[in-house]
């Protein structure tokens, strides 16, 4: 798979100093700057799927962030984060919804015959190929949780 996200992200960056949207420049950079150090760490061009994973682990942790900030109300702090995970969400593949990830688990389970929550491991090796970068791996996760229960 070629890297396409990375020259995306780059372009962008361009685009918003020229808009002088300060706030989505520094987001941007941050996301190329990640993106950099993952090509300096494993010495070799990333893939589109590792610039995804990347871009989801930053997502991720300015989710925890914005209900930590919440938390503490800080509102103010919860909305920057929020507003970069909305920039950073733009360079993702588009996610599948709950009612698409549901039918999708209950396909693997039925092909796989799990039956119970010990075969939740086995199933979420299954999954993870086919959700690769369209859907939030925790949310699989619970509703994998919940079919296996019954």
């Amino acid at each position: 798979m070629a890297n396409t996200i990375r020259p995306l992200i780059e372009e962008a960056v361009k685009v918003s100093m020229r808009a002088r949207d300060k706030e989505k420049t520094s987001t941007l950079r941050m996301a190329v700057s990640e993106l950099k150090k993952e090509e300096i760490d494993t010495r070799e061009e990333i893939t589109d799927e590792v610039s995804i994973k990347i871009l989801q682990r930053m997502i991720k942790q300015r989710k925890e962030s914005m209900s930590q900030f919440n938390e503490a109300g800080r509102d103010e702090l919860a909305d920057k984060e929020a507003s970069e995970i909305k920039i950073l969400e733009e360079f993702l593949p588009d996610q599948l919804g709950e009612e698409e990830i549901k039918e999708i688990v209950a396909n693997v389970i039925n092909d796989s015959g799990a039956s119970s929550p010990q075969d939740m491991g086995q199933v979420m090796g299954l999954l993870k190929s086919k959700f690769q970068g369209n859907a939030d791996m925790g949310v699989v996760s619970k509703i994998v949780k919940e079919a296996l229960k019954n």
